[in-house]
């Protein structure tokens, strides 16, 4: 079956899907557009713009509406529709309910598809791991000391654009001494010290697939008490990797990472859930956290394992890894040594 007709094969009502991300899953199209996906029937909505290039592209039956996509799908629906509530702003919902259709919320129904990936989709993920691991080894050689955060963030993006990748998964991270303590830290003009720890996140994108990877550098030699954080970072890390495989709950990965950090003197400095699915977008399902309630990992899950300790005015540590799920454990595709690596 296509993703389509995965699609039709759940659905109770039309359901009108506006999301970019699940747009592009179903039909591989790009362009300003919804879909208005019957049991038995599939449209494509955009304007006079995209027209020809939807109909080229996806072979689907393409109704041009006007510009001002929302307004023109209005003029479509008819009766009960199911919409994505999660993707529509408040503005737009309005628009669709000029119509006239009545409009019943949904959530998850294209995602729930998402979450399990077809082989292609794994291999295109796999290649964009493959280029992420190969622009950190690339960069570990460089040096850091001395260097703004922002310079190495702009390096990471030179190196995927040299290694062939479509673009950047998402704008990278790099956190150096205490901006390390900040899980989400944007890069700034800090000059990396010695002694600092340097957190980067950074992944490239391929045909449409994102990876995801976190490294944690030392530039030279630093204090005792983040080579501990480090080491309990890393025996975290690893204990939440090696307790992903199919059927196993997603919030009992969370746990066996978080267990090992809250067990010692880091109680308390763990932010964030362990992990979350990844592929069209970089934040998809399933989420590995505490409130993942009884969801359980399947074969074909992508997921990250990414534990991370943060002290304030000091530093922070996050490694992180990418693993396709199966049925015996997890498939880790990013390569690059977790170990502590000191750069100069």
């Amino acid at each position: 079956m296509t993703r389509l007709e995965r699609l039709q094969a759940t659905l109770e009502r039309p359901l009108l899907v506006t999301s970019e991300a699940n747009v592009r899953y179903l039909t591989g199209f790009r362009g300003i557009a919804a879909l208005l996906v019957d049991p038995q029937r599939v449209r494509l909505l955009t304007d006079s713009r995209f027209t020809g290039e939807a109909r080229a592209l996806t072979g689907l039956e393409v109704v041009e509406v006007e510009r001002g996509l929302y307004k023109g799908i209005a003029a479509v629906l008819k009766g009960e529709v199911a919409i994505e509530a999660e993707s529509l702003t408040v503005a737009r919902l309005e628009t669709l309910r000029s119509g006239g259709a009545e409009l019943v919320p949904s959530s998850g129904l294209v995602e729930a598809l998402r979450a399990v990936k077809d082989e292609g989709e794994l291999e295109s993920i796999r290649r964009a791991a493959a280029l992420t691991n190969e622009a950190y080894r690339r960069l570990a050689a460089e040096t850091f000391c001395g260097r703004r955060e922002l310079d190495l963030a702009w390096r990471m993006h030179e190196l995927f654009h040299e290694l062939g990748a479509e673009a950047d998964a998402f704008p990278a991270i790099v956190a150096s001494g205490p901006n390390g303590a900040f899980p989400h830290a944007e890069p700034t003009e800090r000059v990396v010290q010695t002694g600092d720890l340097v957190v980067i996140d950074a992944a490239a994108m391929v045909g449409g697939y994102n990876a995801d990877c976190t490294r944690t550098f030392a530039c030279g030699e630093i204090s005792a008490e983040l080579r501990r954080a480090y080491d309990v970072c890393l025996a975290a890390q690893e204990a939440g990797v090696a307790a992903v495989r199919a059927g196993v709950l997603a919030r009992a990965v969370d746990a066996a990472a978080r267990d090992v950090v809250e067990a010692g003197e880091f109680a308390g400095h763990f932010l964030h859930g362990v992990g979350h699915g990844i592929g069209v977008d970089v934040h998809e399902a399933p989420a590995l956290n505490t409130e993942a309630g009884e969801r359980l990992l399947e074969a074909g899950n992508v997921v990250t394992v990414e534990p991370g300790i943060y002290l304030e005015g000091l530093g922070g540590v996050r490694i992180e890894d990418l693993l396709i799920v199966t049925d015996e454990g997890a498939e880790v595709l990013t390569s690059f040594p977790k170990q502590l690596t000191l750069v100069g």
